[in-house]
Parts: structure tokens; C-alpha cells; sequence
């Protein structure tokens, strides 16, 4: 193959090959600066996520830097075969694609597993672009999402970047139904009984009171010790990520409720 890119070399219109891969790679070039309007606009056409889709602009997000990816991958691969191609015949260059590609396949596995499962981020919906997630127990927002690495910004500012082929499992915080809310009470013995019924009660017309309570809570005792008091815990269902929101209004309600009943909370 040396020998005859000599050869072309030596003809008088060398500077044509060498016109045509400055072609090649600049027409690369031009697909990569316009993969991102390309990928936007399949992936307006293709409805990938229904209308209904709480996360659709997300989601059109993430698909869109996937796509974007893969085109601007494919353009310059393209360019670099045609390339190629103008120094060796078709035959030895399916014979050096193939050769090279086992090679590539055996020295670089971790990476075509980052572009392979960067693919299949594209028909899966895991997480999307400007969601709160958790990665190989790094928490954090998601920024990017290419073919090869995902991007995600820490809650102290720092930016994780995350190899594709990593992510087995994702620990997602957006796309919960419902947040915990719950508040301990150390009950005086005598007071039990009349503790837990008030509660109960109180439960059910909370969830009038406190328009994140999305039903009833329950009242545990997860010790399930008896003595001169008892702990008891309020586990309620609030409205996803409205927890933090709802608890003081939670705490207020329930010491006021106690303490007209005339029930004193332990030390």
C-alpha cells in the first residue's frame, strides 16, 4: 500500500488526491457543526416521546446530543474510508477494515462498550438532560448525555464524567411518585391510647388540611418497646419532592392537636 500512495504521489496530479480528502474531511466537518439543527429536526419528526410525556423536553434533549453524536462519529468514519479508499483497492480495503476492526474490537472493548450502550440510551428513557440522578454513587444533575461518556453536576459544583459502559444501575430522583415525610413522637405511656386514636383520626382530615398530603398516614412503633414511653412515627405520603415543604407544616399541626387534647409529648 506504500508503494502505490508513492506512486500517486509521483503522478502530476497528486494535488487531486490531496484536494479530495480535504474535501472529504471538510464536508465531515460541515456535518458535525450541523448534526445538532439535523438531530433536532428528527427529533421533531419522529414524536419519539407522546405529547403526554412529563419529561418530553428532556427527553427531546438527550436524544437530540445522541443523535448529534452519532452523526458527527459516522461523517468523519465516512471520510476516513473514502480516504483510504483512493490509496488501496475495494477488496484489500475490506480486508484491512475487517483486520483492523478485530484488533480495535479486542484493544479498545471498554470504549465500543461506552458508544454501544451510549446507543441504546437512545431507545431507552433512564434519565434525560436536567434530571437529578445518582451514578456510581455520584449525585447529581445530569448536563450531557453523548454516545460515549453522560455528564453530571455535582450538589457541591463539580462535574463527573461518567463512562457509558459504567452505568449498570441509575438511581433516579425525578420520576418519583411520591415523597417520605415522617416525624417521630415520644409518647407518655398513659397517653397511648388516646394518642393513637387522636392520630388516626387526625390522619384522615390532614389529607383536607395539607394539599401535598397525598393519603392517610400511617402510625408505626418501630422499636415495639413498652415502658414508661413510647415512640411512635408518622410516615406520610407527600407529593413528589414537596417533603422538605410539608414536614414543618406537618409538626405544626400535629403538637397543636396534642396539646389541645391535652396530651404532653415525653422528653
Amino acid at each position: 500500500m506504500l508503494d502505490q500512495i508513492a506512486r500517486l504521489f509521483s503522478t502530476p496530479l497528486w494535488w487531486s488526491y490531496v484536494l479530495r480528502i480535504v474535501l472529504f474531511y471538510a464536508l465531515a466537518w460541515l456535518i458535525h457543526r450541523l448534526a445538532g439543527p439535523i438531530a433536532g429536526r428528527i427529533v421533531l419528526l419522529s414524536h419519539v416521546a407522546p405529547e403526554t410525556d412529563r419529561a418530553r423536553p428532556e427527553r427531546s434533549a438527550t436524544l437530540q446530543s445522541l443523535i448529534a453524536s452519532a452523526l458527527s462519529f459516522a461523517a468523519f468514519a465516512i471520510a476516513t474510508l473514502v480516504s483510504v479508499g483512493q490509496f488501496v483497492p475495494l477488496n484489500t480495503l475490506v480486508w484491512i477494515i475487517g483486520l483492523f476492526s478485530a484488533a480495535f474490537g479486542l484493544g479498545a472493548r471498554p470504549l465500543i462498550s461506552d458508544f454501544l450502550t451510549g446507543v441504546s440510551f437512545i431507545f431507552e428513557d433512564t434519565f434525560a438532560e436536567g434530571e437529578k440522578v445518582e451514578i456510581l454513587g455520584v449525585e447529581g444533575v445530569v448536563e450531557v448525555v453523548s454516545l460515549r461518556t453522560t455528564m453530571v453536576r455535582g450538589s457541591t459544583g463539580e462535574l463527573y464524567i461518567v463512562p457509558n459502559g459504567e452505568v449498570r444501575v441509575v438511581r433516579n430522583f425525578s420520576r418519583g411518585r411520591f415523597s417520605i415525610a415522617d416525624i417521630k413522637l415520644k409518647i407518655v405511656a398513659s397517653d397511648l391510647g388516646r394518642a393513637l386514636s387522636l392520630l388516626e383520626e387526625l390522619g384522615r382530615e390532614a389529607v383536607a388540611l395539607l394539599p401535598n398530603l397525598l393519603e392517610p398516614w400511617q402510625v408505626i412503633s418501630e422499636s415495639g418497646v413498652i415502658g414508661h414511653q413510647t415512640e411512635l412515627r408518622l410516615v406520610a405520603k407527600a407529593r413528589f419532592g414537596m417533603a422538605a415543604e410539608m414536614r414543618p407544616r406537618l409538626l405544626t399541626l400535629v403538637q397543636e392537636r396534642l396539646s389541645d387534647a391535652g396530651i404532653t409529648l415525653a422528653d
